[in-house]
């Protein structure tokens, strides 16, 4: 009997762990994931305007027809990229993706405080190689490290009415993804103003 039960939890333990791996391998090993199946119709560090979702041929999952969806597939062995997506007028939100499709990062019009999205995205390695005059706060500069060379950017834009979609794919289609093939100049240092000379005594 206790031989019996045993098994019967060898079994159990081992059937969950043949499930786990398989989760986590399944990403690495798909051939028609979401990377793959947009490579043939994005170019790679440039953002690319997809169709509106359609559920006989929607190129990603779970594609809502309230959003458009812009794809920026980016690779960092040239360097550090800089994007910028213009705020729509509902909502604008912009998710990171490793080439295997683990998010690691998203950011909205909210969060960003701002009329553009604006951040640079780059290796830990690539961020480490900066020089020190040239880290600037977060406020003034968004650096993203990526865990990955290649991976996906996902830029969404809500039209809350159908009257609103051209609106909405018109501030993702402003958007920019390009290599800084040069790191970005230090920001510019004010003058220092002169020391006052002591008043001279009279005489």
């Amino acid at each position: 009997m206790i031989r019996l039960l045993f098994t019967i939890i060898a079994g159990v333990l081992l059937g969950g762990v043949v499930h786990l791996v398989s989760v986590l391998a399944l990403p690495r090993i798909a051939t028609q994931d979401a990377y793959s199946r947009l490579t043939p119709m994005t170019r790679v560090n440039a953002v690319t305007p997809l169709a509106l979702a359609d559920p006989n041929n929607a190129p990603m999952p779970f594609m809502d027809p309230a959003f458009a969806i812009a794809i920026c597939r980016y690779d960092l062995s040239g360097g550090a990229l800089k994007l910028t997506v213009p705020v729509s007028q509902a909502y604008t939100s912009v998710s990171f993706y490793t080439r295997n499709e683990v998010a690691y990062y998203a950011i909205n019009d909210r969060s960003a405080g701002r009329k553009v999205i604006e951040l640079d995205l780059m290796t830990e390695e690539q961020h480490g190689q900066l020089p020190e005059d040239e880290e600037v706060t977060a406020a003034d500069r968004l650096i993203i490290d990526s865990p990955t060379t290649t991976g996906l950017i996902v830029l969404k834009a809500l039209a809350p009415e159908p009257g609103l979609m051209p609106q909405a794919q018109a501030s993702l289609a402003a958007s920019r993804c390009t290599v800084q093939t040069e790191a970005p100049p230090p920001p510019a240092r004010q003058p220092e103003a002169p020391p006052a000379k002591a008043p001279s005594g009279k005489r």
